[in-house]
C-alpha cells in the first residue's frame, strides 16, 4: 500500500521517490528530465550472450525470513486494497492499478511484475559486464519504488524488451511519468542508451518540461 501511494504521488507530481532510505554512500539526485536524459551515456546495444536465466529472480526479497519473494513483496507494497497474506506468503484477494493501461486488477494472478528497464535491455546496455550477483540485485531491485512495477500481463507482454523508441504505455497521460521512471532506472544502474532511445527520450523531455527525475545510484 505504501508503494502504491508513492506511485500515485509520482503520477501527480511527475517525480520519482525511493521506497527506502538512500545508502549513506550515495546521495539522492534530482534533475529535470530534459537534463537527465543527457546524463545517459550513448552506446550501441549488444544482445550477444543474453539469456534470461543470467538474472536470478525472484529471490527472497528484503526479508528472507517472511516467506515472501520479490514478486510478492512488490504486490504487497503496490496494492490499492491489500491482499490477504497467508502461510508461505500466499496472496489472495486485493486490488491493484496498472498505470501502463489505466486498468484496475482484482487478485494477484492478473498481474505481471515488470522490470522498468527490461532484463534484456539492461544486458544490452551494460549489464552483460556485471557479475552474477549484481545482475541478481538488479532483477530484484526493491531499493527504488519504480524499478519494479505491477502491471497487467497484456501490457507487460506488449512491452516485452522494448525501449521507449519502440514502445510507450497505451495510457497516453502517463508518458512523462514513464519517461522519468525509465531514465531514473538507467541512471540508478549506470546503463547506457542507444541513439534512437536517447532521441525519443529527448523528444519526450521536450513534451514534459516540468518533469523531474529523482534517482539514488545503486550500491
Amino acid at each position: 500500500m505504501i508503494k502504491n501511494l508513492l506511485r500515485a504521488a509520482t503520477a501527480a507530481a511527475l517525480t520519482l521517490l525511493p521506497v527506502t532510505a538512500s545508502s549513506p554512500a550515495h546521495a539522492l539526485e534530482t534533475l529535470p528530465l530534459s537534463v537527465a536524459v543527457h546524463q545517459l551515456d550513448v552506446a550501441d546495444e549488444v544482445r550477444e550472450g543474453y539469456t534470461r536465466d543470467k538474472f536470478r529472480h525472484w529471490n527472497t526479497g528484503q526479508n528472507p525470513t517472511d516467506g515472501c519473494n520479490t514478486r510478492n513483496e512488490v504486490l504487497i507494497a503496490e496494492a490499492v486494497e491489500p491482499p490477504t497474506v497467508g502461510p508461505g506468503c500466499k496472496l489472495t484477494g486485493g486490488t491493484w492499478f496498472s498505470y501502463y493501461d489505466a486498468t484496475t486488477v482484482s487478485g494477484p494472478s492478473g498481474l505481471d511484475i515488470d522490470h522498468m528497464v527490461p532484463l534484456a535491455e539492461s544486458w544490452d546496455s551494460g549489464a552483460s559486464a556485471w557479475t552474477a550477483q549484481r545482475r541478481e540485485a538488479y532483477a530484484n531491485d526493491l531499493g527504488a519504488s519504480t524499478s519494479l512495477v505491477g502491471v497487467t500481463a497484456r501490457s507487460n507482454r506488449s512491452k516485452s524488451d522494448q525501449d521507449p523508441a519502440t514502445w510507450m504505455p497505451p495510457a497516453g497521460d502517463v508518458h512523462c511519468q514513464y519517461a522519468a521512471e525509465w531514465t531514473a532506472t538507467k541512471l540508478r544502474w549506470d546503463l547506457t542508451a542507444d541513439p534512437q532511445e536517447q532521441a525519443e527520450l529527448i523528444g519526450l523531455a521536450e513534451q514534459c518540461p516540468t518533469t523531474e527525475v529523482h534517482f539514488d545510484p545503486a550500491p
